[in-house]
C-alpha cells in the first residue's frame, strides 16, 4: 500500500544530508535555532541540536556527541544566535544515547545549566554496578540468541563501551509526561514516547507549531527498536503505543535529531507503523521457510539495507537486538515462536 509522503521543510538540511556535509545553522521560527553537532565515525554524521530562547532562559535540546570539534560547532552556533556558553540555562536530552546526551556533562560544567531527561528513561550502567558481571551477562544473553562464539568479541559490549556510558551525565531534573520544561518564556510540553529507548521523550512547542522528535520519528530512517536486557519487556509494543500518542496532528513542523525537518507527523507515523508491521511479517516468513532455532538464525535471513554480510560489530548487535524485539512482539500477539530469549528484567537504577 502506498502511503502519502511527508512535506519537506528543512531544504538546506536535506541538501546537506544528500551531499554528506554538515547543514548550516538556521533560525527556524522566532527564537528557535537549529545547530548541527558532528557525530564522528558514524553514518548519521551529525545530531541536530535545537536552541530555544525564552524570557532570560536558553534551553538546548539534544546537545550531541561529546568532542572538541562538536563543542566548537556548538559554540559557533550559539554565537550566531547572539549567545555565549554562559547564557545556557537548561539542557534537555530526548534520551540516554551518546549522540544526544554526550555533550551534556561538559556543558553543565562550563555553564552551570541543569540537565534533564524523561522520568522513565533508564541508565544502562551506574557507579556501584560490577562491569565484569554486566559484560559476562551480556555475552551470555547474546550467546543464547545464537551469536556464534567466534563473533561474540565483535558483537558484545566491552569495558570501553561501559566506561563511556558511565561517564554520561546524570540528570538534575526528570521530566514527566504532560509537564512543561521549566524555562521562563517557553512552552515545551513533554510527551513520553518509549520504543527507541525505554524513556524517550518528544517535546511539543505549540506556540512555535513545532515537535522536537529526537529519534522517535525521523523523516526517512526507521528508528532502531531494540530488546535490551535489562529493559522493557516489549519495546515494539511500546513504540506502537507512543507513535499513536504523538500523531495528534499533521501540520506542525517536526524537528528531528537527525536528517532534516518536515511536516506530516501523522503521515510519517503511518509509514513507520507499516514498515514495522512488514518487518514482523518478514520474520514470520523466515520462520516458516527456514525454521531457524535462534534469533541470530532469523536475523541472517532478513532484509538489511546493505545486506547481512555488511553488518559488523555495533551494527550487528543492533540487528540482532531489533530482531529479538520483533520476536517478543509476535509472541505477545499469539504467535508460537520457539527460539530462546531471556525475559528482560527492570533491574536498572533510574
Amino acid at each position: 500500500m502506498s502511503l502519502p509522503s511527508i512535506t519537506l521543510t528543512g531544504h538546506a538540511q536535506k541538501e546537506a544530508w544528500q551531499n554528506k556535509v554538515l547543514p548550516p545553522v538556521e533560525r527556524l521560527s522566532g527564537e528557535v535555532w537549529s545547530i548541527p553537532v558532528p557525530f564522528p565515525d558514524n553514518p548519521m554524521r551529525y545530531t541536530l541540536s535545537y536552541l530555544l530562547l525564552g524570557d532570560g532562559d536558553a534551553v538546548l535540546i539534544d546537545p550531541g556527541w561529546d568532542s572538541d570539534a562538536g563543542l566548537e560547532y556548538l559554540v559557533a552556533g550559539l554565537r550566531q544566535a547572539g549567545l555565549g556558553l554562559a547564557d545556557l540555562t537548561g539542557i534537555v536530552a530526548t534520551h540516554f544515547h551518546s549522540d544526544h546526551l554526550g555533550m551534556a556533562a561538559r556543558l553543565r560544567t562550563a555553564t552551570k545549566a541543569w540537565v534533564a531527561l524523561g522520568d522513565k528513561e533508564m541508565r544502562r550502567l551506574t557507579e556501584p554496578e560490577d562491569p565484569d558481571l554486566i559484560l559476562r551477562t551480556h555475552r551470555e544473553e547474546l550467546a543464547l540468541w545464537g551469536v556464534p562464539h567466534n563473533r561474540l568479541d565483535e558483537v558484545a559490549m566491552n569495558h570501553q563501551t561501559l566506561t563511556h556510558l558511565r561517564n554520561l551525565a546524570d540528570p538534575d531534573l526528570r521530566l514527566a509526561h504532560g509537564t512543561l520544561v521549566p524555562a521562563k518564556g517557553l512552552h515545551l510540553r513533554v510527551v513520553t514516547t518509549p520504543g527507541h529507548s525505554p524513556g524517550h521523550i518528544c517535546l511539543v512547542d505549540e506556540p512555535h507549531a513545532m515537535i522536537f522528535s529526537g529519534d522517535h520519528v525521523l523523516p526517512r530512517i526507521s528508528p532502531h527498536i531494540a530488546l535490551e536486557l535489562p529493559g522493557p519487556a516489549n519495546p515494539l509494543a511500546d513504540y506502537y503505543e507512543s507513535l499513536d500518542l504523538i500523531a495528534f496532528e499533521d501540520a506542525m513542523e517536526v524537528c528531528p535529531a537527525h536528517e532534516y525537518r518536515f511536516s506530516g507527523m501523522q503521515r510519517r507515523v503511518a509509514q513507520l507503523i507499516e514498515h514495522n508491521r512488514e518487518r514482523s511479517a518478514e520474520v514470520l516468513r523466515v520462520l516458516e521457510k527456514h525454521r531457524p532455532s535462534t534469533v541470530w538464525g532469523i536475523a541472517r535471513h532478513l532484509t538489511w539495507s546493505r545486506g547481512w554480510e555488511s553488518l559488523q560489530a555495533f551494527s550487528l548487535r543492533l540487528a540482532v537486538s531489533e530482531t529479538a524485539s520483533h520476536v517478543v512482539y509476535l509472541r505477545s500477539q499469539g504467535h508460537d515462536i520457539d527460539v530462546p530469549i531471556t525475559e528482560p528484567h527492570p533491574s536498572v537504577l533510574r
